[in-house]
């Protein structure tokens, strides 16, 4: 059994797909971002970095100890390995994979995220910003549109790359971003909303509610929060 440290955002959902495509069992912990729940030391035993999701495999491969993972490219390889599937075990389809994955950990995420902090959650308008994060976003998606030119899926096959996009590209309608003008990314999306697992794993945790684009005042004190720095006292 795994069990899933989770919260309904698109990083969440990468999580949740994953296992739902994999046909892994596991349970939901729910990690309350807008409460704080991230800063409670169970959590950062298994995420340091105060961020969710995490996972803990009380199942490893070879057994032993249960083994924990944080950081949704690493947990993405992890599930990948353990079941066997969605990441190809040649040198160079493997590769490919955890390159796509990388570039939606350090581009596709980051800069939508950005977007959307700017768009929705800043308390100030700041053109300069908004522009800079959209601007960046589009030529994201005209990145993925030119990989996905002839091809179903963004490496060949249908693998974790796959799960680590999709997520991000739904918010496209809630981000005001216009996909219709990347006709290959427009299809690819389409083509993946017909996957049961997919959809079964959008779906975990929709009691829990979704992102907004509104923080009421405690939901910005966490997710606005900062590490305390050396030297700081409370």
């Amino acid at each position: 059994m795994i069990d899933l440290y989770y919260w309904p955002t698109p990083n969440g959902w990468k999580i949740s797909i994953a296992l739902e495509e994999m046909g892994l069992e596991y349970n939901v912990i729910p990690v309350n971002i807008g409460r704080g729940d991230q800063f409670k030391e169970t959590f950062l035993s298994i995420s340091p970095n105060n961020r969710m999701p995490a996972i803990v495999d009380h199942d490893p491969i070879g057994g032993g100890d249960p083994v924990s993972v944080f950081e949704t490219g690493a947990i993405l390889i992890y599930l990948a390995e353990k079941c066997g599937k969605f990441l190809p075990s040649d040198l160079r389809g493997r590769i490919q994979v955890v390159e796509w994955v990388m570039w939606q950990m350090g581009g596709l995420g980051p800069m939508l995220g950005q977007h959307g902090h700017f768009k929705f959650y800043a308390p100030e308008t700041i053109p300069y910003a908004q522009e800079r994060y959209r601007n960046e976003a589009l030529r994201l998606f005209g990145v993925l549109d030119r990989r996905l030119e002839g091809r179903d899926y963004i490496c060949d096959d249908f693998s974790i790359a796959d799960m680590a996009c999709w997520p991000w590209i739904i918010t496209y309608k809630r981000q005001e971003l216009d996909i219709d003008q990347f006709p290959n990314l427009r299809k690819w999306y389409d083509r993946l909303k017909g996957r049961p697992g997919l959809r079964a794993g959008y779906k975990v945790g929709a009691e829990l509610g979704k992102p907004t684009g509104k923080w009421d005042e405690e939901a910005r004190k966490h997710l606005m929060a900062q590490a305390e720095l050396p030297g700081q006292t409370k």
